[in-house]
C-alpha cells in the first residue's frame, strides 16, 4: 500500500470550531482555544469559532450552518458530552449525521483510560460525518481537547498519515 504513495506535502483543512457553555466566554474559553491553536500549529485554517450555550437547538442551528456551508471541511465541538442534566451535545448533533463514526468515540475513551483511568467511562465523545463535513465532539476540558487533538485528530486529519486516515478520503465523501 505505501508504494502507492506520493508525498504531495500538507494539505490544509477548513476547521470550525464550537465550544458549548453556559458560562464561558472568548476570554475564559481554553478549551476552544487549545482546539483552534493546535489546528493552527499543524496548518489548518480555522474558519469560524463559536461559544453557545448548552441549549439543543441553538447547537443544531450552529452545526447546521456549518454543514451546510462547503468551505467547512471539519467541525470540532469542544463540551456537552458528560451526563449531567444540561449536557447536551450527542443529543443535539447525532440527528444530523449521515453516518456515525463509532469508533472515534472508542479510542477516544480509550486513550482517556491510560491519562484519568475510569473517569473515562463518563464520556460521551462522538463523530459522524453530515454533507461531507467531517465531526467530532470532545468533552470541555481542555485536557480532554489536547488528548483528542494530539492522540486522534492530528494524525488523522493529515493525508500523510499511514496506512489511512480521514483527510484522504474527502475526494470520496459525497459519492453516489
Amino acid at each position: 500500500m505505501s508504494g502507492h504513495f506520493h508525498d504531495t506535502g500538507f494539505v490544509p483543512l477548513n476547521i470550525a470550531v464550537l465550544t458549548v457553555s453556559d458560562s464561558r466566554t472568548e476570554e475564559t474559553d481554553k478549551s476552544g482555544t487549545t482546539l483552534r491553536d493546535r489546528a493552527l500549529e499543524a496548518g489548518h485554517q480555522v474558519v469560524d469559532k463559536v461559544i453557545v450555550p448548552d441549549d439543543i437547538y441553538q447547537m443544531r442551528a450552529v452545526f447546521s450552518r456549518w454543514i451546510a456551508d462547503p468551505d467547512v471541511h471539519v467541525v470540532i465541538s469542544t463540551g456537552g458530552t458528560g451526563i449531567t442534566g444540561r449536557d447536551s451535545t450527542p443529543e443535539a448533533v447525532a440527528p444530523l449525521f449521515d453516518k456515525a463514526i463509532e469508533g472515534f468515540g472508542e479510542l477516544f475513551r480509550a486513550v482517556s483510560m491510560e491519562e484519568i483511568g475510569a473517569s473515562s467511562i463518563q464520556s460521551r465523545a462522538i463523530a459522524g460525518l453530515a454533507n461531507g463535513t467531517l465531526i467530532f465532539c470532545l468533552p470541555g476540558s481542555t485536557g480532554a481537547c489536547r488528548t483528542g487533538w494530539d492522540r486522534i485528530l492530528k494524525d488523522q486529519l493529515d493525508h500523510r498519515t499511514r496506512p489511512c486516515n480521514f483527510a484522504q478520503m474527502f475526494p470520496r465523501l459525497l459519492e453516489e
